[in-house]
This record gives C-alpha cells, structure tokens and sequence, in this order.
C-alpha cells in the first residue's frame, strides 16, 4: 500500500473554504448556562468537511483551523489561542481533523441504491459526530476536573439530539451536492478518500 501526501491547488481551495465554513458556522454559538461547551453548528460544518472533501482534505480543512487558531487568530467563537484550545472544549476542537478523516474516509466508500446510501451516509456522520463527544468529553472531564459522569452530563447528553439533527441536515445536503460535484470535482484528485 503506497500513501500519496501531494496536494493540489484545487483541494487547497476548497479545503480553506471548509475551513472559512467551521470559522462561519462557530459564530453561531447559543450558551446553555450551566455546561462549558456551547450549542454550536461547528460540528456540521466538521461533517460536511469530511463528506465531499475527502479524508485527507476534510482533515487538512479542519488541522488548518486549529493550527491557526492555537497560533492565536480569534477563528472559533472570536477566540483564538493555546489558552482556548487547551481549555474546557478544547477536546471538541482538537477532534474535528478526526472526526473529519472518519467521515472522508467512510462516506466515499458507501455504495448502493438511494435509500440504503442515505442511511449509511447518516449513520457515517453521526458516527462521526459522536466521534468528537468520545475525544472531547475526556477532555472537559480533566480540565474542569470533572467525574465522567458529570462531564457527561455537561459536555455530551444535552447536545446528542441537536448532533442527530445536524447529522441529518448534513446528510441530505452531501448526497444533494455529491450528485453534482463528486469528490474527484472538488478536490480534482481520485485518490483524496
């Protein structure tokens, strides 16, 4: 098995339009109150990123938020910094290159009729979104020394339903874009899965 790293100009543009799609979408932030970690659409666009991008470029869009935004540009919710990703959600942030290799690695893989297709999408991207509660509720568990349970409570219960639904948005949006514009369009690379 030989691994390819190339990147082309194509991919670089749309993987940085993904990546100005997370900043987007982590403006639109509603805070709970009593949990760290805000209801956000920043998993969706996590998601969407994986799903028509590929793995390698879904990741890459992702990595490329994070790694500027610990460089301290304010790109998620306003705020940037080692102190943001090291804090409470941090955990959250850093898995979204993964959750976004998950679902680029599964979703390009998945064949067969319209309705079997639509549900192994669905099922690829909640996978993946529950991708980030396994990285990311450790993560608030140790910093806000948390018990599991509580960081459970806090971090991943109150936001399973709205991830199902953005899962579920996510999916008719990728097989309705994927008609039209393969990965191999996007990116103009057969070998970006």
């Amino acid at each position: 098995m030989q691994l390819h790293f190339s990147f082309n100009l194509r991919g670089i543009v749309f993987s940085a339009l993904f990546a100005a799609l997370l900043v987007v979408f982590s403006m639109v932030t509603i805070n709970l109150g009593f949990s760290p970690v805000p209801i956000t659409l920043q998993s969706m666009a996590v998601l969407l990123a994986g799903a028509l991008l590929g793995a390698r470029y879904g990741f890459f869009s992702m990595a490329l938020v994070v790694v500027l935004t610990a460089l301290g540009l304010p790109l998620l919710h306003g705020n940037g910094g080692l102190a943001y990703l090291l804090g409470p959600t941090g955990g959250f942030v850093f898995g979204f290159p993964f959750a976004a290799l998950f679902v680029g690695f599964i979703v390009p893989r998945i064949k067969g009729n319209r309705a079997f297709v639509f549900v192994m999408t669905f099922l690829a991207l909640e996978a993946g979104s529950l991708l980030l509660h396994v990285i990311g509720v450790p993560w608030l568990a140790h910093v806000a020394r948390y018990s599991l349970q509580k960081a459970m409570i806090q971090g991943s219960y109150p936001f399973l339903l709205g991830d199902t639904i953005k899962a579920l948005a996510a999916t008719f949006i990728v097989l309705t874009v994927r008609r039209a514009f393969p990965i191999q369009r996007l990116v103009g690379d057969s070998r970006s899965a």
